[in-house]
């Protein structure tokens, strides 16, 4: 990831829009990586230079997005990181669920890109 910019990380299996979500990001000036399963995102989950900003899916395989909620939040240096859920999942319980864990936010699919971006400003403009 490069040093001048901001890093972001989306953490999405569906191809289609984890391609959507790295070309926005980019656009609005962050160094994004993606990933696409729970596995692959727990070995970042460490101390060391945190992302800013985290787009986390809920149903991933091997690991889903709510324990790698707990697992960002548990560690002392990822307390700044703003991280938003984006899933399919709407029951009032998982929302509820994952705010409670730490997410600063919860989008839920479909999504419009420009409401994603938009909550992503206000967030960093709080950081």
């Amino acid at each position: 990831m490069a040093d001048n910019l901001p890093t972001a990380l989306v953490i999405e299996d569906d191809p289609s829009i984890a391609m959507l979500l790295q070309f926005l990001l980019q656009r609005a000036g962050y160094d994004t990586q993606v990933l696409e399963d729970g596995r692959a995102a727990t070995a970042l989950i460490t101390p060391e230079a945190p992302p800013h900003l985290v787009i986390l899916d809920i149903m991933l395989p091997y690991v889903d997005g709510i324990e790698l909620l707990r697992q960002m939040r548990e560690q002392a240096s990822w307390k700044d990181t703003i991280i938003i859920m984006l899933t399919t999942k709407s029951h009032e319980s998982d929302i509820v669920r994952a705010l409670e864990l730490g997410a600063n936010d919860y989008v839920v699919k479909p999504f419009q890109p420009n409401e994603v971006l938009a909550r992503i400003r206000r967030h960093v403009k709080t950081a």
